[in-house]
């Protein structure tokens, strides 16, 4: 009885729960997905410039 009640009570909670819009959805999802390629792009960008930097260090080639 006690998984019963468990999802009984999952349900009820979730009638309370402020759902987005579609329109807050698909803006929030944008949102995420250009803080990542930005955030792809920024560590890239870092990643390279080590490479180089401590290539040119060490003596190799690149």
């Amino acid at each position: 009885m006690k998984v019963i009640d468990y999802f009984r009570d999952t349900k009820g909670e979730l009638k309370h729960v402020s759902w987005p819009t579609r329109h807050q959805t698909i803006y929030f999802t944008i949102v995420v997905i250009v803080i990542s390629v930005g955030t792809a792009a920024f560590l890239g960008f870092f990643d390279f410039a080590f490479i180089v930097f401590f290539g040119k260090i060490i003596g190799v080639a690149r």
